[in-house]
Formats: C-alpha cells, structure tokens, sequence
C-alpha cells in the first residue's frame, strides 16, 4: 500500500505544484502591465517554466484559467461582507464600514483579475456563468438576513427583500470597481463609510442600531 500511495502523492504534489506555479505566473504578468486578455498562452507556460502541452492539461483554455484566478479575488472580494450579514449588527454602521474596507481593499489587490473577469464575462458564457453564480451566493445570504429581520420586525415591513438585496449588492460592487478605478486610495475611508450608511439606513431606516429587546439571534 505505502509503495502505491507515495508515488501517487508525488504525483499529485507535482499536479499542485504546476497549478501554483502557472497562476502565480499568470498573476505577476497582470501585475507587470499585461491585460489578462493580451497574456499569450505560451509565454506564460515559459515563464512558469512548464510546457504549454501540461498547462493545457490544468487549463484546457485561457477562460479556464481566468476562473481559477477569479476564485481567490472574489473570495476575498466577498468574504467581509458575508461576516457582517451573518453577525448580529450590534456594532452598528461601524461594522459595515469594516466590512466595506476590507472589500475595498480586496478590489485594490485583486483589481487585474477581477477587471478580467468583467471584461470576459462579457463575451465568454463560462465566464459570465461563474459570475453570476457567485453574485447569486451573496445574493443569497443577503436575502435571507432581510428576511429574517422582515420577520423580527426590524426593518419595513413592506421590504421587497429579493430586489433590495440586489440593488444593495449591486450599488456596492460597482461603486467600489469605478472608485477604484478612479481613486489611487486617498478617498476609500470616504467610500466606505458612504457605502456603509447607504447600506444601513436601506436596511434599517433611521434606526441607529436595530433593536435587540424582540431580535432573534442571526446564524453563523
């Protein structure tokens, strides 16, 4: 058994270690300048030092390889903003603040890609697919908070939940890509903080902080 499942390890060590490699590469040319559009296919397998025959074994094409980029960047692009709507709102707009630094910031870092990603998606249905599965997601924990708090009683009983979630969603994410691609930084906390109270005051009105006397507990 010890025999078989070594070199099947080796093996997949190696698959893991192309993968890295060729993304890693493929990240640092966005970063040079290259649009991910304009990325020739064998210069990247060159210069992640694979031939191009294996990276078409991990990547059967350039789209393939974009989703694989795009996994990380709209983890991280997300991720925040998912913890706050699953937290309990006690910290108020500040917490929304928090969480739309942390996008901004992921935008800032992943900004080739995710440009990319919007660009392709535009043309590609793979690519578009990906995207739009991954807004569905948010959408989702977004919708099921409001409506949770719809039921508590804390917000306005006449929310539309479903098309409040998307413009939320929405509004937020394309306010980020044009600030960042108009804003070197100077103006993130600025953005942040008018995101955070456009975002509470469409949830809660003019509620300061949403009432915890009737409030059910949200779930992590």
């Amino acid at each position: 058994m010890a025999t078989t499942t070594q070199p099947r390890r080796k093996i997949r060590e190696r698959r893991d270690d192309v993968r890295r490699r060729v993304l890693r590469t493929a990240a640092e040319m966005m970063a040079d300048g290259t649009p991910y559009t304009e990325l020739p296919v064998q210069r990247i397998a060159e210069r992640a030092q694979v031939a191009r025959s294996t990276l078409y074994l991990h990547f059967p094409d350039k789209s393939r390889l974009l989703l694989a980029l795009a996994d990380e960047a709209v983890d991280a692009l997300f991720g925040e903003a998912v913890i706050w709507w699953r937290a309990d709102h006690s910290d108020g707009v500040d917490g929304v603040a928090r969480a739309m630094r942390q996008m901004i910031s992921a935008y800032r870092e992943h900004r080739r890609v995710l440009h990319a990603l919007a660009e392709v998606a535009g043309y590609d249905p793979e690519v578009a697919e990906f995207w739009r599965e991954r807004i569905r997601r948010f959408a989702a924990v977004v919708q099921n908070r409001l409506e949770r708090e719809r039921r508590a009683g804390t917000v306005d009983p006449e929310m539309d939940v479903r098309p409040t979630a998307q413009v939320l969603i929405w509004t937020v994410e394309r306010t980020i890509s044009a600030h960042c691609h108009h804003d070197e930084g100077a103006g993130d906390e600025r953005i942040a903080r008018t995101l955070a109270r456009t975002i509470w005051l469409t949830v809660y009105g003019t509620t300061p902080v949403p009432p915890h006397g009737d409030r059910r507990p949200a779930n992590r």
